[in-house]
């Protein structure tokens, strides 16, 4: 695992950018798994810049999204589907057709589940998968407790988490979605590289957990310490309780 401290979060932003950009240059065609929530925005705003800018391309690339809250249609606003190309995808040069992102108005979830897992496979798996994490140690939306070796699925959301989230739907609770399709833990292990960022004095525990606690599934994004190749780039804030410091 290498841990790579920056001094903020446009630092960060930025130092993550790079390696994406990295990848899809040495590989134009790169599967990468994307994510959500506030903390990779400005990473997706750096790689629109590369595109405008520097003409990183994106047309051979395929995206697979790590999750989707059950029961919004892809046109709400707090679904995943309209963050992504609102913060994304309109703006580069993506294919449509190459975009996968968990469907959460699936008739039949489960089939939707098998069928999102063929799909990874088919193409080959994923190249880079890139992480948030949760101030109580969840990536994607396998939340504590969540098997080390589970699949795409349906998971039910914390009170933890729905309050964490429920500052996109206006402080509600409420309306805070309780299930959510995501990859499992398995699913994740299984991209050839690891790609986490964590910014703010709020994921410090988290982070501290994640690089030196032990691996446990009540901190399920400790099981990145088995990954052959988990890059974990934060800011000296989400840095802030490491005992041992690791840069590069």
């Amino acid at each position: 695992m290498l841990v790579i401290i920056k001094e903020d979060y446009d630092d960060m932003s930025k130092e993550a950018a790079k390696r994406v950009a990295s990848l899809i240059r040495k590989k134009p065609d790169a599967v990468i798994g994307f994510a959500t929530g506030g903390t990779p925005v400005g990473l997706y705003k750096e790689l629109i810049r590369m595109h405008r800018e520097e003409g990183l391309d994106f047309s051979k690339i395929t995206t697979f999204n790590l999750d989707e809250y059950v029961g919004l249609p892809p046109e709400h606003p707090q679904s995943y589907h309209y963050f992504m190309w609102e913060n994304l995808f309109k703006h580069v040069n993506v294919d449509p057709r190459n975009v996968h992102i968990p469907h959460g108005m699936a008739e039949d979830i489960d089939a939707f589940c098998e069928w999102y897992e063929a799909k990874i496979k088919e193409k080959g798996g994923i190249d880079l998968q890139i992480l948030g994490i949760g101030a109580n140690g969840h990536i994607a939306f396998n939340e504590p407790g969540s098997s080390l070796g589970s699949r795409t699925r349906i998971k039910t959301l914390t009170e933890k988490t729905r309050r964490d989230n429920a500052r996109f739907f206006d402080n509600d609770i409420e309306k805070v979605p309780k299930y959510a399709i995501t990859m499992g833990i398995g699913t994740i292990m299984e991209a050839r590289e690891l790609l986490l960022l964590a910014s703010g004095e709020n994921k410090a525990d988290a982070i501290k957990a994640t690089v030196e606690g032990p691996i446990t599934a009540m901190v399920p994004a400790t099981i990145m310490q088995m990954h052959r190749k988990a890059v974990l780039i934060i800011d000296k804030a989400a840095a802030s309780k490491l005992s041992q410091i690791f840069t590069g």
